[in-house]
């Protein structure tokens, strides 16, 4: 007679469950609740799907491996269901054996867009990685996305994609045409400070941008037997006549790269070869490097013991902070002016012409020059430039570089203020890399600037870097005017707080919160200077009095 397996199926319904209980994250909305009925659906599937046999009598068709087939075997591994190509969820055996196989290794994540398409390579890879992990990913969305396009030419392994906000700040007038930035940010404030800088600016006629320059670079290095060698490549680098054929070689490569410029730097017997040239409407580093290497064969044909030892030597200079890029630029080299009128700076920027005048000094030139920050001298260019970046696909890493800015402020003969940005090193495109996403394509589309430009190349790119030069100035105008005034924490207090993973202290514990809070307000009120300053706290804390002590480490800190 066959053992009764009826109550099996009970086991491993608790079983599989259950694990998925122990990893569960359970939200504050509710979306805990959804997760797991899905889980307690797949798991019945699963076991039901074993197509077991129940026998209860002995009829000699039955045998041990009937019965084996309901206990889970010690390497086999309950997983949620993976989507197929159309994003619809599907529980099969080829993908069992696709996650299982991952398990085992004899698969590995990164052959799983071969194995089985884009968009199944990511539903099974993070049933892989939750395994792996013990973690969740139910809050990382991976649905309604073009992973095809992903493939190959923006990220791999890919697990899903983080969403981030993105508010509109404007309209923003410039080169007499109104614009609506759009702004990818997690941090509250910054679109609203923004925006009130766009309308003093818009109010005042509008800011006018202007690209003086545009060469992306790449530096190799390469080392000869001895420095005279080295001096007689750059000797030979300098003469018109030689520098036309490496030119035509480099031109050739492409119908966008063209050299421009081409400095030696002679350290030893090591040589840092600068090449500059413009890119159409690609931030070029690929463009630029496949026409380097080309330039560098030729050299080598002329310069027998001349051994390139990167295609990069950092004086490119890519990425980093560099007094060099600062100097000689990179990417677009472009400058915003504008003219505030001193009345538009009162109603608007609640402040007046001179105190923005003098913390400009004290405060950008001064402060960044004393701490010896390369291309610091702004108020918060870094914040403009990142959130246009990532709304529009540009290279997040460049914005170290690109971020650099020179601001300047002046009283001008009739009271008003006249302001400046200078931006040395925008690295920004409107073609390859992250703008072929349809999210940022589609910014960028908003911009009017997608794309390549046929008739004038360059046309879209330089666009994108006069927009974000002139939102740059609109930022500074407004933060510079918060700091004036001694808004900014009040802003921040309102803008920048969350409380939605705070849970609601119990009675006693409010009332010692409460008492901690007033201990701290009077301690921070007896640090902070002027009587006016005592006001500003005093009125943020009581229109936030239901925060947490943070909130007063916020005034405490910032004032």
């Amino acid at each position: 007679m066959t053992a009764c397996v009826q109550p099996i199926w009970q086991d491993l319904l608790r079983e599989k469950v259950g694990s998925y209980v122990d990893t569960m994250v359970i939200d504050e909305e509710g979306k805990w609740k959804f997760g797991l009925t899905d889980q307690v659906v797949l798991a019945v599937e699963s076991i039901f799907k074993s197509r077991a046999h129940f026998d209860i009598f002995d009829d000699g068709s039955s045998s041990d491996e009937d019965v084996s087939q309901l206990v889970k075997q010690p390497n086999e591994v309950v997983l949620p269901a993976a989507m197929n190509e159309s994003g619809k969820g599907e529980q099969s055996e080829s993908v069992n054996e696709i996650v299982q196989a991952l398990i085992k290794g004899t698969l590995k994540p990164r052959e799983l867009e071969a194995k089985c398409g884009a968009t199944s390579a990511v539903a099974n890879r993070r049933s892989y990685m939750e395994h792996k992990t013990g973690k969740s990913l139910s809050n990382l969305p991976s649905s309604d996305y073009d992973y095809e396009i992903v493939k190959g030419a923006c990220c791999e392994n890919v697990i899903g994609y983080v969403p981030v906000p993105v508010g509109v700040a404007g309209p923003l007038k410039i080169n007499n045409e109104s614009i609506y930035v759009p702004l990818a940010t997690t941090e509250g404030a910054l679109v609203a400070s923004t925006n009130r800088g766009c309308k003093a600016i818009t109010d005042s006629g509008g800011v006018s941008v202007f690209v003086n320059e545009d060469g992306m670079t790449r530096a190799p290095v390469v080392e000869f037997k001895n420095v005279r060698n080295a001096v007689e490549f750059e000797r030979w680098v300098k003469i018109a006549e030689n520098y036309r054929e490496v030119k035509k070689i480099f031109d050739e490569t492409s119908r966008y790269a063209r050299l421009s410029k081409m400095d030696c730097d002679v350290l030893g017997r090591y040589v840092h070869i600068r090449f500059k040239a413009s890119t159409g409407d690609a931030m070029g580093m690929n463009m630029i490097s496949k026409a380097v290497e080309a330039a560098m064969t030729f050299l080598k044909c002329i310069f027998q013991d001349l051994n390139m030892l990167s295609l990069s030597g950092n004086q490119c200079v890519d990425k980093k902070s560099s007094a060099l890029n600062w100097i000689d630029g990179r990417g677009k080299s472009v400058i915003a002016e504008a003219t505030i009128p001193a009345s538009i700076i009162q109603s608007v920027l609640k402040t007046n012409v001179d105190s923005m005048v003098k913390l400009t000094n004290a405060k950008l030139h001064i402060g960044t020059s004393a701490t010896i920050t390369i291309g610091g001298w702004n108020a918060h260019a870094a914040n403009i430039v990142t959130a246009i970046f990532l709304a529009t696909g540009q290279d997040a890493a460049q914005i170290v570089s690109s971020s650099m800015c020179l601001t300047q402020m002046e009283k001008i003969n009739n009271g008003d203020l006249y302001i400046t940005c200078t931006m040395k090193c925008l690295e920004v495109g409107t073609v390859g890399g992250g703008t072929i996403l349809a999210p940022q394509k589609n910014m960028l589309d908003f911009l009017a600037c997608a794309g390549s430009n046929i008739q004038n190349p360059g046309e879209n790119s330089r666009r994108l870097a006069q927009i974000i030069c002139g939102t740059v100035l609109a930022g500074e105008l407004s933060l510079m005017a918060a700091q004036c005034t001694g808004d900014l924490v009040k802003s921040h207090l309102i803008h920048n707080r969350s409380n939605i993973n705070l849970l609601a202290p119990a009675d006693n514990s409010a009332r010692v919160e409460s008492n901690t809070n007033n201990h701290y307000l009077d301690s921070t009120l007896d640090q902070v200077g002027s009587e006016r300053n005592r006001e500003r706290v005093n009125r943020s804390f009581m229109l936030q009095k239901k925060g947490t002590r943070g909130t007063l480490n916020s005034c405490h800190n910032l004032l």
